[in-house]
């Protein structure tokens, strides 16, 4: 993917370079707001929750500072091996980031989901900031007041008001972390937006996909893997992926009638995939049952994810 911003940068011993884990509940707008500060699309977007399953990182430029932004899966009460798995993963971004953004849907306020959140951080030693994001959707009277109640509750040095949807209040936020981060040379080349691999992105939106398209507990029984990705003589992309599913029922639902839906999917991820990587992308899909993927050790790797028995 092309950088779409132009900061200026320098190579001099006055770079900075720091992490800032966005962490909160499920459906919060981290993965909107991630991709909204790095200004393209680098972590998928659904309106169902617990979307983002691994951390994802985004890297911004301002100046000579080099930002690089976690998005975490959303932080809830696990059930599932997997669950309890995404949950940890987000801990653990956040223990090991310069600073943790706690971002909280403002339209929704106080939820028990934020009270977890709430507790967990007070055992952490890492600067935290308080991000209200959706603020476009409350009277500010109500905004105001929940800023002072989460302040009074937790340890913030720093609150942000903001909208990642229409990007009110992002450069406030950028322009602060490029002054706060540590000094230190850059962790990711200037052209790179994302930590993830060109197959690893291109699996992702084809499950973005997925979960706005199959509804129920469906979408979070399948895991979509890049089998093949070949960059071609005419410089076309070739994908094959893979979407596994629990149960024969599942890749029913997943093939459609007549393989509609495979195939709405399939050109809903190739159109993104195309503008992502501006070039040509051939797509080509394969639904599988595997009953017990979310046991297999081996698609946990595949995720970024730690398996625990």
């Amino acid at each position: 993917m092309q950088k779409k911003n132009d900061q200026k940068t320098s190579d001099t011993d006055q770079t900075r370079c720091g992490f800032i884990a966005l962490v909160g509940a499920p459906n919060a707008g981290k993965s909107t707001m991630l991709n909204a500060l790095v200004g393209t699309k680098v972590s998928i977007v659904t309106h169902k929750a617990q979307t983002t399953r691994a951390q994802i990182r985004g890297v911004v430029i301002r100046d000579q500072a080099q930002i690089v932004f976690i998005d975490t899966p959303g932080i809830f009460a696990p059930k599932r091996r997997l669950d309890r798995a995404m949950v940890k993963s987000a801990w653990t971004g956040a223990g090991d980031a310069d600073f943790i953004a706690l971002i909280v849907d403002a339209h929704k306020g106080v939820t028990p989901d934020l009270d977890r959140l709430l507790v967990g951080l007070a055992k952490t030693n890492r600067p935290k900031l308080l991000v209200l994001n959706k603020i476009d959707k409350i009277p500010r009277e109500k905004l105001l007041e929940i800023s002072a109640d989460l302040n009074e509750r937790g340890d913030f040095d720093r609150t942000f008001m903001l909208s990642a949807l229409k990007g009110n209040g992002l450069d406030d936020f950028i322009d602060w972390a490029a002054s706060a981060i540590p000094l230190g040379p850059w962790h990711f080349p200037e052209e790179q937006l994302s930590d993830l691999s060109l197959a690893l992105t291109a699996a992702e939106v084809t499950r973005e996909k997925i979960f706005m398209r199959v509804h129920e507990e469906i979408p979070y029984n399948i895991t979509v893997e890049t089998e093949r990705f070949k960059v071609q003589k005419n410089g076309d992309y070739k994908i094959d992926q893979v979407i596994y599913v629990t149960r024969d029922g599942h890749k029913k639902i997943v093939l459609g009638k007549n393989g509609a839906s495979i195939k709405a999917v399939g050109s809903e991820a190739r159109k993104d995939l195309m503008e992502m990587f501006d070039t040509k992308v051939h797509l080509f899909l394969f639904v599988k049952v595997r009953e017990n993927w979310a046991d297999d050790p081996s698609r946990y790797r595949e995720m970024g994810l730690e398996f625990h028995d």
